[in-house]
């Protein structure tokens, strides 16, 4: 899976406005709204927040992926969103996120749902494309760096 095929430059916001992990998690479910990506935000909001609530998806290194499956959201769809300070999100490793990938999928799509979890896991065991990510200083440039980390898994 290609992330590039579930994501745009404008479902990237670096800074976020937000610093509570709930209220970060609403920034960038609102950002897939404004672009049409998910019709009904609210339940979106709901189904991560519960599967936060579950367990943490701050899942070490600086890094969390919340993430949510709803009927108000067609096709998968990807928000990444950057703290402006360090954001404490009760990680595995007790470190605040610097980072945050949130996915979205539709209700009957767990293969894709997984197969995106997969693959954005993949693309972050990489400690220099992480820190390129944490440095990033606009959407474009978070954007340009997954270009560039896609563009080198399709050629390895």
């Amino acid at each position: 899976m290609n992330l590039l095929e579930i994501i745009t430059p404008e479902c990237i916001k670096v800074p976020l406005e937000s610093s509570g992990k709930q209220e970060v998690i609403g920034e960038l479910v609102d950002l897939l709204a404004s672009t049409g990506k998910v019709s009904d935000p609210a339940a979106l909001k709901e189904a991560v927040w519960t599967r936060e609530c579950t367990r943490t998806t701050g899942i070490g290194h600086n890094l969390a992926i919340p993430h949510g499956k709803s009927e108000g959201v067609k096709d998968l769809a990807m928000a990444i969103g950057r703290p402006k300070q360090p954001l404490d999100f009760c990680s595995i490793d007790n470190r605040p996120v610097k980072l945050i990938v949130l996915l979205a999928s539709p209700i009957d799509r767990t293969s894709d749902h997984i197969q995106a979890l997969a693959r954005i896991s993949r693309l972050m065991t990489s400690e220099e494309f992480r820190e390129k990510m944490y440095e990033a200083e606009s959407a474009e440039e978070v954007f340009e760096l997954l270009q560039e980390q896609e563009a080198a898994g399709t050629r390895g």
